[in-house]
C-alpha cells in the first residue's frame, strides 16, 4: 500500500501540532498529498436557549475554524500544496467523511491515550475515526 493522500486533524491542542508533524513529515518523505481537517463540533456551540446568540456562536467558531488550519497552513514550506476541510459536526464523524470525500490513503491523529473514567466522559475522536476510516489510520501520542 502506499500512502499518497495524507489526511492530517488539526485543532488548538498542542498534542494535534505534534501529530500534525509528524503527518507532515510523512507526506514529505513520500512526496504525498497533504490535507487539513478541523471539525466544528456544534455540541460545544449551540444550546437550546442561545436563540439568536447560537448564529454569533457559530460564527465565530467557523472564524476560529479557518484561523486554526491557517496557523497549520502557515508552519508548511512554501509552495506545499495544501487541501482543507472544515466540517461542522461530531468530530469523529467528520474527519471519516472527509476522508472518504477525498478519498485519504491514511489518516493522522492525536491521541491523549486518557483511560478509564476520564476517557468515558471525554470521549475519544480517535477511537472513532479508527473504528469508522476507510484507510489505515496513524494515532500519535504525546512527545
Amino acid at each position: 500500500m502506499t500512502f499518497q493522500k495524507i489526511l492530517i486533524t488539526v485543532d488548538d491542542d498542542p498534542l494535534a501540532a505534534h501529530a500534525a508533524e509528524v503527518g507532515v513529515g510523512l507526506a514529505r518523505s513520500l512526496n504525498a498529498e497533504i490535507g487539513l481537517v478541523h471539525a466544528i463540533d456544534p455540541s460545544l456551540i449551540y444550546s437550546p436557549e442561545a436563540g439568536s446568540v447560537a448564529d454569533e456562536v457559530s460564527q465565530h467558531a467557523q472564524q476560529e475554524a479557518a484561523r486554526i488550519v491557517a496557523d497549520f497552513r502557515a508552519r508548511l514550506p512554501a509552495g506545499t500544496s495544501v487541501l482543507q476541510f472544515i466540517r461542522q459536526g461530531r468530530p469523529g464523524q467528520e474527519i471519516v467523511r472527509a476522508a472518504k470525500e477525498w478519498p485519504a490513503d491514511l489518516i493522522v491523529i492525536g491521541s491523549h491515550g486518557r483511560r478509564g473514567l476520564s476517557r468515558a466522559v471525554l470521549g475519544s475522536v480517535a477511537e472513532e475515526v479508527m473504528r469508522h476510516a476507510p484507510c489505515p489510520v496513524l494515532v500519535v501520542r504525546r512527545a
